[in-house]
């Protein structure tokens, strides 16, 4: 019965069993020294001449990088090894012999893309992934724990919801759709049989970018709720971000270590954020880094940077002006100019996070700002009914996946919050 290399680790002394593939190995005249991986962690390995058979020798000699092979020993403690432990080896068996593994050290970004479907199992890759799992698994646990259901939206939609110019063209049948931009128009739809739902799913934006904050093929974490307003919704958003940070304290701190970053800075991300009105920005931004920022002009990552210099929690801003905001965002009756809506911005850099709004609920509202935007009004008539029958108040938002992973995990690149990156230039492997 094989044991994961963590457990191996726990146990501390004794006769371990463990399966696994090469991911060190270094070759004297009478002992071979393989360090061996799993997904748990990794273990020195020593396999000495006269230990073994002569053709568990012989194989051990031909092991290269990523072989794969299952060994059982003794386990000792051994402060040099790489982890503390090491396993004195009395049988090996070679499940396939490696070719000689392409990737080398110090390879450039664009080589490791390319050989993605191998990069995938580099320790720091395997780390992120692992966070990325508890990201998305503490979305849902928050979620489940409010009462929330969890829905799946379609990906093939007939228009756009974010906006015509990022919209992905799929042939369907003989008719022409759209990959989608977000669930937000179908969740609203479903409010009003579920009232509080939420889903984690892949979203697609064409966006001529090439930065390393974009991608064509994104995951989002979405929630939509009736008879939320902004405040409750904000609120919402800064709880459920919170729970997610402190549950990947809790759940991968070995790997947030392996990442290089500071767990300590992370316990303090808690409830309540700091929160500006989009104006106040402005206003600081100009009162503090002497940059004059007209109103009406949307925030670029330059500006979004500048401001969160000032914040070591995510940042809550609201009120963006509603002339550069999506058609469903409603005007706040306070303040024409301004839509009731929300983005909360990273620290250190790392962009917006999430993006939310309350829901314009007046038909007439929604087909004047559409016109403005070039949309054609009578392609959402199934999206007005959802206002003619029984409308209430309703509010949601969409969570950045990769940009949490990317903030959590101190990445350089987003490319490297998702398994296979798809961007402008790449749809490989």
């Amino acid at each position: 019965m094989f044991i994961s290399i963590e457990e191996v680790l726990k146990k501390r002394k004794g006769k371990v069993p463990i399966r696994g593939w090469v991911y060190r190995e270094r070759k004297q005249k009478d002992m071979v020294f393989l360090v061996i991986r799993d997904s748990s962690n990794i273990i020195q390995c020593v396999v000495k001449q006269d230990k073994v058979s002569k053709k568990e020798w012989e194989d051990a000699n031909k092991l290269l990088i990523e072989s794969s092979v299952e060994l059982e020993g003794i386990l000792e403690q051994d402060k040099r090894a790489p982890t503390g432990y090491e396993i004195q080896v009395s049988k090996l068996k070679v499940i396939q012999f490696a070719d000689v593994f392409p990737i080398k050290k110090d390879q450039s970004p664009e080589f490791l893309l390319d050989k993605r479907h191998l990069w995938i199992r580099s320790r720091n890759l395997t780390a992120v992934m692992k966070i990325r799992s508890t990201v998305m698994k503490a979305f849902r646990d928050y979620y489940y724990k409010q009462g929330f259901y969890e829905m799946a939206p379609p990906i093939f939609t007939p228009l756009a919801s974010e906006g015509g110019a990022t919209l992905f063209e799929v042939k369907y049948f003989d008719k022409k759709v759209y990959l989608t931009q977000s669930w937000q128009l179908y969740a609203e739809a479903a409010i009003f049989a579920l009232e509080k739902i939420f889903c984690i799913s892949p979203c697609f934006r064409a966006e001529r970018s090439k930065t390393s904050r974009h991608l064509a093929e994104f995951w989002m974490a979405e929630m939509e709720a009736a008879w939320y307003n902004l405040n409750d919704l904000v609120k919402s958003a800064e709880e459920c971000v919170a729970y997610i940070v402190q549950s990947v304290v809790k759940e991968n701190s070995k790997e947030l270590k392996l990442l290089g970053q500071d767990i300590e800075k992370l316990k303090k991300i808690k409830p309540p954020f700091p929160r500006l009105k989009y104006a106040e920005v402005l206003k600081m931004l100009k009162e503090k880094e002497k940059i004059n920022i007209p109103f009406g002009k949307d925030l670029r990552t330059i500006e979004e940077d500048l401001i969160m210099k000032h914040f070591d929690k995510p940042l809550i801003v609201t009120h963006y002006p509603k002339e550069i905001m999506a058609f469903y965002k409603p005007v706040d009756t306070k303040n024409p100019k301004e839509a009731l809506c929300f983005d909360m911005l990273a620290p250190e850099g790392y962009g917006e996070l999430i993006g939310g709004s309350q829901r314009d609920i007046n038909i007439n509202e929604l087909k004047k700002w559409l016109k403005k935007q070039g949309e054609k009004a009578e392609n959402y008539e199934w999206y007005f009914d959802t206002r003619k029958y029984g409308s209430v108040p309703h509010a949601g938002y969409g969570l950045g996946v990769e940009r949490v992973v990317a903030w959590l995990c101190k990445l350089d690149n987003i490319k490297d919050a998702i398994p296979f990156p798809r961007t402008m230039l790449r749809y490989t492997p």
